[in-house]
């Protein structure tokens, strides 16, 4: 595997994130013309392939969305945990989800100061990205 760093660290699933958002929204655009097109007759099931289209929309964004979450969650629980075991204390409560996640992936020798230059300054998430000299990978993200 490629090694990690700022540049290369997102993640794009072209499948997911491209073609699925295209063909997605080219079907929502096709069954609204269709709605709009239709014969009195056909109105009721041109109406159902568009309320299917959003909802299948909804349920691809929700999906992602809950799953984004959780993984937040884990990551600052994570990232709590190595802040209590390297200073004896949680992080900051000052540090924003964005900050947590991205100071992940600073390493040891530097995550304790950078936590608090981050907190203090209120760094951006790639600022703090932009600030990481010793790179840690995260390889098992979702």
């Amino acid at each position: 595997m490629k090694e990690q760093n700022f540049n290369n660290h997102a993640r794009m699933v072209p499948l997911y994130h491209y073609y699925s958002t295209v063909i997605l929204l080219a079907i929502l655009i096709g069954s609204v013309i269709n709605l709009f097109h239709t014969s009195e007759a056909g109105v009721y099931s041109a109406s159902l392939i568009t309320v299917l289209t959003v909802l299948t929309g909804l349920s691809l964004y929700f999906s992602r969305s809950f799953a984004l979450k959780a993984q937040d969650r884990a990551i600052r629980s994570e990232e709590n945990l190595r802040s209590f075991i390297m200073t004896g204390k949680p992080h900051d409560s000052r540090l924003t989800i964005g900050q947590i996640i991205a100071l992940r992936f600073a390493g040891d020798d530097e995550f304790v100061a950078l936590s608090k230059r981050a907190a203090d300054e209120n760094l951006s998430p790639k600022t703090i990205k932009e600030n990481i000299r010793n790179w840690k990978p995260d390889y098992n993200r979702a």
